[in-house]
């Protein structure tokens, strides 16, 4: 299945959009995590897409969306969530189902408790929580805050199995997809992460931007928590208490998996498209 690729302005700002599926179906929602594009959801979303509409979009300034002119301003949970509803009321779409990788999954915790409460009827959250691990959260900030440059694709493409290699199972034309999808060129021709290095002032100028139990507890839908077995952003404790508190979720460790299980397996597929159909 081929997806299609469209530009919109939401609050301001082009975002860039791949959209798999018949126009005609439910909608899902597919957010991807931070310094990330939207073409990590291509395996579940075409999937997905042979029952649902799925949408993907690039976060602002992140792969083909449009990089922030005041970073401090919107690189937060709140702007994504403005141009969230945006989005889907330029798409013409009412209700839909939210699937969201790390960043993504905060994103749909704040849109769904607040600008879309009411519309996202039901959230997957991937290998994310309301309270995120002190030492991994520094570790984001890092990495998106500083890419690092190389000359090649294949020096790019090793440095991403690297820090990914706690996604999971990952072929080698999955590691080569998701480098020549997450690539841009500096000036001085090497080659670095497709996304804006200002994307880490969220750490700075919102640093409570994912602290959100108080959202949680008021989120009103069905949630479904896939954690990393080895996660070192989504700790054991705050799993079971996600279990057991507010929406009160159904949790499930993928083995094999640290941050963030890359939803690209026959297994992970099944887990979603089973909470999604009820």
């Amino acid at each position: 299945m081929t997806p299609t690729s469209r530009y919109l302005v939401c609050q301001g700002r082009e975002l860039h959009v791949t959209e798999w599926g018949s126009p005609q179906s439910q909608v899902v929602v597919a957010w991807h995590g931070l310094a990330r594009t939207g073409r990590d959801m291509d395996d579940i979303a075409a999937h997905l897409a042979q029952r649902w509409r799925v949408i993907c979009p690039d976060t602002l300034g992140h792969g083909l969306s449009q990089w922030s002119p005041a970073p401090d301003d919107e690189y937060h949970l709140g702007f994504y969530a403005a141009q969230a509803v945006d989005l889907l009321d330029q798409l013409g779409i009412g209700q839909c189902h939210w699937l969201g990788t790390s960043l993504g999954g905060a994103i749909g915790l704040r849109a769904a408790a607040g600008a879309l409460r009411g519309r996202v009827q039901r959230l997957v959250m991937n290998d994310i929580g309301p309270e995120l691990a002190a030492l991994a959260l520094h570790r984001l900030r890092g990495d998106a805050g500083s890419p690092p440059a190389f000359d090649t694709m294949g020096a790019l493409e090793q440095h991403f199995r690297s820090i990914y290699q706690p996604c999971g199972a990952m072929t080698d034309a999955h590691w080569r997809r998701l480098a020549e999808t997450s690539a841009r060129r500096l000036p001085d021709g090497r080659l670095t992460p497709h996304h804006d290095p200002a994307v880490a002032r969220q750490f700075v100028s919102h640093p409570q931007d994912f602290d959100q139990w108080g959202i949680w507890d008021a989120l009103p839908i069905p949630v479904l928590v896939l954690r990393g077995a080895d996660s070192d952003l989504l700790l054991p404790g705050v799993a079971e208490a996600m279990r057991t508190r507010g929406p009160r979720a159904v949790v499930v460790t993928i083995p094999g998996c640290g941050h963030a299980p890359a939803l690209n397996t026959p297994a992970q597929f099944a887990l979603v498209e089973r909470f999604f159909a009820g």
